[in-house]
This record gives structure tokens, C-alpha cells and sequence, in this order.
């Protein structure tokens, strides 16, 4: 489901920026900076590169009981409530260093007219994602050249937004139980 998100993150973007600036080709790129071997990736070179960096666990529990009848209940672990880090990577280079500026900025624009991507506004969002909030995250001097190390890469024009939160349940069942009826429901039943 990571992967429905976020590509459904990427191509919202991508249309909205073929329409602004009038091109057809494809401008984001959901992928890595460096190939696995360090390499530069050779597929986004003059692109905006969509990369996730980090995915951290959302602290909610609770379980959940789905009511089968008064006399017992199936009980189903809760689901694993994800907050993703995603990072927008302008890969231009040289002469075109004005264009990476130029798309951080749209991107920007973007997210802040529409820092909620769900079925109202996104009919074509992957039914199973209720809804993705997206919201830039700050990060100082060293942290963003902590982030770069660990990237392997040289710094980009860039910007980190936090995409929550992405539920994932498989829906399993993990067990039975017998609902606690209360007392006047059960005496009034």
C-alpha cells in the first residue's frame, strides 16, 4: 500500500505540473537518487525526484471487535497506522539550476493548495487509503546534511513533507471473544 501512496502522491503532482508549465512528459520520478552500487540513477536526470526516507509507526492503539452476533465477537489486531517521509529532489543540473528552483516552488504551491489528497478531491485514490495529509518538515543545517549522508548524494534543491498516515490492515482474525454486555442490556434484552 506504501506504494499505491506514494505513486498516487507522485502522478497527482506530475499532472498538476504538466498542465502549469505546458510539458508532456513525465517530471516526477518516484524512485532513488543513487542506483544501489552509488552510481547517479541515470532515469532522473531533469526531473523531480519523489523518494521516501524515512517510515515511522503512528502511536495508536486499540483493537478492534467486529460483533458476529450477541454471544461472540471476532477480535482482529489494530491496524499499523504509518507516517511516511518523502522527500522532492530537483535533479537538475548546471545551466538548469534555475529549473530545480523552479519545480521545488511549484511543488510547494501544490502541497499548499491541496495538503489533503482524498475521495473528495482525488476520486481515483486507491480505495483502500482513506486519506494522505501531506505537511513540510523543518529540518536545520545539520540535519538536512545528516539526511544527504545518508542518501549517499550531493545536496539538491529539496523539501521533506510528512504523508500521513497510511493505514495498513490485513484484517485477520485473530481471535474470539464474548462481548461485555452491560447490565441493564443484559437484564432488558
Amino acid at each position: 500500500m506504501i506504494d499505491a501512496a506514494l505513486g498516487h502522491i507522485a502522478n497527482q503532482l506530475n499532472q498538476a505540473l504538466q498542465r502549469r508549465f505546458r510539458i508532456a512528459e513525465d517530471l516526477v520520478v518516484l524512485s532513488n537518487i543513487l542506483e544501489q552500487d552509488g552510481s547517479m540513477a541515470t532515469h532522473i536526470a531533469d526531473k523531480l525526484v519523489m523518494s521516501l526516507v524515512n517510515i515511522e509507526k503512528e502511536m495508536v492503539t486499540m483493537r478492534h471487535a467486529q460483533h458476529a452476533g450477541a454471544a461472540k465477537a471476532a477480535v482482529t489486531n489494530p491496524p499499523v497506522c504509518l507516517n511516511l517521509s518523502v522527500m522532492f529532489a530537483a535533479n537538475f543540473s548546471g545551466a538548469n539550476y534555475a529549473e530545480a528552483l523552479k519545480f521545488i516552488s511549484s511543488t510547494i504551491g501544490f502541497f499548499q493548495s491541496r495538503p489533503v489528497i482524498d475521495h473528495q478531491n482525488t476520486p481515483d485514490l486507491d480505495a483502500r487509503i482513506e486519506k494522505l495529509t501531506l505537511e513540510i518538515q523543518n529540518l536545520g543545517i545539520t540535519e538536512l546534511n545528516n539526511l544527504w549522508g545518508i542518501l549517499s548524494g550531493k545536496y539538491q534543491p529539496s523539501i521533506l513533507y510528512k504523508v500521513r498516515m497510511l493505514t495498513l490492515d490485513a484484517g485477520e482474525i485473530a481471535g474470539e471473544t464474548t462481548p461485555v454486555l452491560e447490565p441493564w442490556a443484559a437484564t432488558h434484552a
